[in-house]
Order: structure tokens, then sequence, then C-alpha cells
């Protein structure tokens, strides 16, 4: 039998006006995840934390042990779509979600936007997720041969959120847990500012996931901060 011991932190950051940043963090329900609403939009807040909600309610509604997460973040695309045609009309809102359920033995993962979430495993950190961004968008259909140009100021740009017109595109993966797996959701508000070498090193380091968390969102503070810094941990042990 597993166990798993979770926790988070969120800080607005040291030039952002709101935090637009949620987490998920259910121990009951074994849920967990992140939601950045995007800048430059209105209502980020706000579809961030429709977003959220809308995925847990699903979730408790669904109760299964094999539940079906790509289903779940359509659901909260479309809750956050109707949203943003009443408060926003003309450009909409959205938000980044990735979320983990982590029952049955296994990680389901569930992604969209350019948040992430990384796996800690024996010492070797792996990032689970691909941020869905003009530059990744690119890499991948030059790979299939096509002729692809962007504006190296537009890299980061997503191309795909929680909130856009459906049919959403969801990424979806299955990894088994074992003891010992340790698990970071995060906003880019930290990972663009923590390396994925230093994360690694903090993981083996940290023996509980409060300071995992809070050392995360120190460090993007310390290295100032131009972004709301969100983190979820989730350690798996032996129950």
């Amino acid at each position: 039998m597993l166990t798993l011991h979770a926790a988070a932190a969120t800080d607005i950051g040291r030039v952002r006006q709101e935090n637009q940043d949620r987490f998920l963090l259910d121990a009951a329900g074994q849920l967990f995840g992140v939601a950045d609403g995007i800048g430059g939009l209105p209502g980020g807040a706000e579809a961030a934390q429709l977003a959220v909600e809308a995925v847990a309610r699903w979730m408790a509604a669904d109760g299964s042990a094999d539940p079906d997460l790509a289903a779940a973040l359509r659901e909260a695309n479309d809750s956050v779509a109707l949203l943003g045609r009443r408060i926003s009309p003309a450009v909409g809102i959205g938000t980044t979600l990735t979320v983990g359920s982590l029952a049955g033995s296994a990680l389901r993962l569930a992604h969209v936007g350019d948040s992430r979430c990384y796996g800690w495993r024996a010492g070797t950190l792996e990032l689970l997720t691909e941020d869905h961004s003009v530059e990744n968008d690119a890499r991948r259909r030059r790979a299939r041969g096509e002729k692809v140009y962007f504006q190296a100021s537009h890299r980061g740009a997503l191309t795909r959120c929680i909130g856009q017109p459906p049919p959403l595109e969801v990424d979806v993966s299955v990894r088994p847990l074992l003891v010992g797996d340790r698990y970071v959701f995060c906003t880019d508000g930290i990972s663009r500012l923590v390396p994925d070498l230093e994360l690694r090193d903090l993981l083996a380091a940290t023996e509980e996931p409060q300071g995992v968390v809070d050392r995360l969102v120190e460090v993007a503070l310390r290295r100032g901060g131009p972004d709301n810094a969100t983190a979820v941990a989730v350690y798996v042990e032996a129950g």
C-alpha cells in the first residue's frame, strides 16, 4: 500500500498586481495540480479558479479508479470558455492546467499549456509534460519535414490553453507509482527560474514536501519574482 504526502505554496511575486495562479491539493481524492491564468488577457484569476474547481467537481462525480482526466479537462475548458464569453466577449479568457490523479498505484496525468509536472525517482528527474508553446510546436512540425518560422519574441507563446474554442487536445499519460517517487507540479513562475538540475538536487535533499515547495517559491522570489510562483509537491511512501 502506498501513502501520499503533499504540500503546496504560492506567492504573487515581486512584480504582478494579482496572483492568477491556483493549485489543487486534494489528499483525500488523490488529486493534485496547478493552473496559471494567462497574462495579457482579462480574467486570468477567474479562469484558473474555475478550471481547478471544474476538474475537482468532475473527478468527485466520476469516482472511478481509472478516471478520464482528458474529459475532466475538456469539461473545464467548456466552463472557462463560457465564462469568457460573458466577461470578455472580445478576446475570451484562458489558463494553463496540469493535473495528476495518484490513485490505484499509478499517476494519471493530463496537461494543457506550459505549467509543468516533474517526476523524481531514485535520483533522476524527468519532465513529464511538454510545454504547448510556439517553439515546441515548430520543433515537432520541423521533425515532420515542414518548414516553420516564428519570431523569437513569440517562442514562449501558448498554442493551447483551457478556455479556447473546442475541440481541445489534451496530453495524457500514465506512470506506475513506486515507493520513493516525488512529484512537483509548478507554474512557469518557478520553472523559468529554477533549472532542472537544481530541482533534482532539491528533491533529493528535502525530506518533506512542504520544504520543497517553500524553497521553490523562496528561490523564485530571490531571483526577482517576475511572475506568480506556485508549486505542489507529492511524495509517495510506503503505507
